[in-house]
């Protein structure tokens, strides 16, 4: 038997083995079969205990840095070359005596993408459609996952949850429909490894993505907002009494509470608050080297109280960003497709997702073609990271494609009873798709919106209604789920548009 002298020893010397380790602590982004960001200063970051030196060795690299008094660390790599081949990065904490190795094995050197939003980026390759064919093609192991699983946070977080997954046909169902299908194209074409950042939750509005100080701050959000009319209160519809249920033992009883309990704890527990999931599931990303960010979300945003503002959001939520990273670094996103959406505003937030584009490198997928009438979730994701990768492999690598967007609107003029409306990225022409131009409405200076009449002219347009002799004003596609066919010749759809500026 133990004395308790020999316990106290014993418990002693636990102790000193246990302060003997200089823990390291990185975000879950660093693991294996990660992907890091060529051509581009590559930031190690993590926690240790305060004055611990912290050195991190890759490709023939070894860089070291002391952890601050708060215990924070970061190490900035050199720019890496493109590299297929497996390495390890090694993190190694150096302190007296203290020393502690972290290995990341299976680390390639390629191009990094970030993908944030709602519903429609969270949506799975297997929620897509032709799976089972796109399942069986799905052997790229040089294109990895990484799905950032932390939630909601009241501050933000440096601590992260997720894991890098390789692509195989068994992963692949699991991966963001929207990044795997413009990551494939993107490796496809450039060759090289691509790593997928998905950072997504759905049904959440995009105030929850922005960080809560910087939208107080935001004087053109708080402007927009003291311009919103009062929302009037609404009166709670009384629910019908659920059926009967057929009594129970108290064994089931008990069961049948305790499923109660969960349920409403879960619904207690909040899926987004503002700045909330900046905090928890951008902030622990930051400063991850990337190359870019894709951007798919708006739909919950579509309330007549909320599409006002989104202009002025997305604008701040792409410039913050950027500037909590400490590049521009290009940025694009989809514009919400057709979908029927009663009692919602879709065309104000894919007019305020047209304004955007006034920032530097950025580009947009314009989808109006490929939404289904009544569901939110389109499964033509391929389309979707088709015309996301066509913008990126133009834009971003100056790549020759034919055309990295579809028409946007470029002016317009009136004479007569006439508006000739033009337009850029027109490649291969303007071209009505399937038979007349549709989709056009004009008014005057009554504001009656009327069915326009429209000719291609040397790739502009020329719109006219025979009840508007005066118009004033035109729209293009100005409806949740308008009737249009106005194409370039590259076969990309032009964009939803208006010329009037009216409420």
């Amino acid at each position: 038997m133990k004395t308790p002298s020999r316990l106290l020893i014993v418990l002693a010397l636990a102790v000193c083995a246990l302060s003997a380790r200089a823990d390291i602590s990185l975000p879950a982004i660093f693991s294996e079969h990660m992907v890091l960001q060529r051509d581009a200063v590559v930031p190690v970051w993590g926690t240790a205990d305060a004055g611990t030196v912290i050195t991190v060795e890759f490709a023939g690299q070894k860089k070291s840095a002391t952890a601050a008094p708060d215990g924070r660390w970061r190490v900035d790599l050199d720019p890496l070359t493109a590299s297929a081949a497996p390495r390890d990065l090694i993190v190694s904490s150096h302190r007296a005596s203290k020393i502690e190795n972290r290995k990341f094995s299976d680390v390639l050197v390629g191009e990094v993408w970030l993908g944030s939003g709602q519903s429609n980026m969270a949506m799975t390759v297997n929620r897509a459609k032709d799976f089972e064919a796109e399942k069986s093609t799905a052997h790229f192991p040089l294109i990895r996952h990484f799905k950032e699983e932390s939630p909601n946070a009241v501050a933000p977080q440096s601590a992260s949850k997720g894991r890098w997954v390789l692509c195989s046909p068994e992963s692949v169902g699991t991966f963001s429909a929207a990044l795997y299908f413009f990551g494939r194209e993107l490796h496809q074409t450039l060759g090289v490894p691509v790593g997928l950042i998905n950072s997504s939750v759905g049904g959440t509005p995009i105030e929850a993505w922005i960080d809560a100080d910087a939208q107080k701050s935001s004087k053109e959000i708080q402007a927009a907002l003291a311009a919103l009319p009062p929302t009037p209160p609404t009166a709670t519809a009384a629910l019908p009494p659920p059926p009967a249920a057929p009594k129970a033992g108290a064994a089931e009883k008990q069961k049948n509470a305790a499923k109660k309990t969960t349920k409403a704890s879960k619904a207690a527990a909040p899926r987004s608050t503002t700045g909330g999931l900046f905090n928890g599931k951008i902030s622990p990303l930051i400063p991850y080297a990337i190359r870019g960010a894709l951007w798919y979300q708006g739909e919950a945003n579509t309330t007549p109280s909320k599409a006002p503002l989104y202009e002025h959001q997305f604008a701040l939520l792409i410039r913050d960003w950027r500037t909590r990273w400490g590049h521009e670094f290009p940025f694009a996103w989809v514009q919400l497709p057709n979908f029927i959406g009663t009692g919602r505003d879709w065309p104000t937030v894919r007019e305020a997702m047209l304004k955007t584009l006034a920032l530097p490198q950025t580009g947009m997928a314009i989808t109006i073609d490929v939404g289904e009438a009544n569901d939110i979730h389109p499964k033509d994701k391929q389309t979707v990271g088709h015309r996301l990768a066509q913008w990126a492999l133009g834009s971003v690598y100056a790549q020759k494609v034919a055309a990295t967007s579809g028409p946007l609107p470029a002016g317009h003029e009136i004479r007569g009873h006439e508006i000739i409306l033009r337009f850029r990225h027109v490649e291969g022409g303007l071209v009505a798709r399937g038979g007349p131009l549709t989709g056009f409405v004009v008014a005057g200076a009554d504001r009656k919106w009327a069915p326009a009449q429209a000719r291609l002219v040397d790739n502009t347009l020329v719109v006219s209604a025979p009840d508007v002799p005066a118009p004033l004003a035109a729209r293009y596609a100005w409806e949740n789920f308008p009737t249009c066919n106005l194409y370039n010749g590259a076969g990309l759809p032009a964009s939803p548009f208006r010329t009037d500026v009216w409420k």
